[in-house]
């Protein structure tokens, strides 16, 4: 196995403490290399995922997260179960004030789908 895909396997997200958690800010993460597997199928779903937060305590680490969302290439999921998942998973352990995730999967068969999971808003920002 190369260092890369041991990497990817040992994945886990890495939460640190926010350092300015007395302010309201919005963090915008975009990750355009997404990759899952149909469930139904087995061929490979791309997407762009998107990532909207304003934390609280905690806020993600970004190599950890990239290395966290490449694990799910080799996944039988569905788009909307990768999405929901993803929003689970951030929202659990980041607890922050406002989540949102956007799953933006590329056309397949000629159908275009975008997935949006959204926590309700807790803070003036945006």
């Amino acid at each position: 196995m190369k260092y890369g895909e041991k990497a990817v396997q040992d994945a886990i997200l890495e939460i640190w403490p926010n350092p300015n958690p007395n302010r309201d800010y919005e963090i915008s993460i975009s990750f355009p290399e997404f990759t899952c597997l149909c469930p139904r199928s087995g061929y490979p779903d791309f997407a762009t995922i998107r990532l909207i937060y304003v934390p609280a305590k905690k806020i993600v680490e970004l190599k950890a997260l990239k290395l966290w969302l490449n694990s799910f290439r080799d996944q039988h999921i569905s788009h909307e179960g990768a999405t929901n998942l993803i929003f689970g998973e951030l929202q659990k352990v980041l607890k922050p004030k406002y989540l949102e995730v956007i799953g933006d999967f590329n056309p397949r068969g000629n159908v275009k789908t975008v997935i949006r999971v959204a926590s309700k808003r807790t803070s003036p920002v945006r």
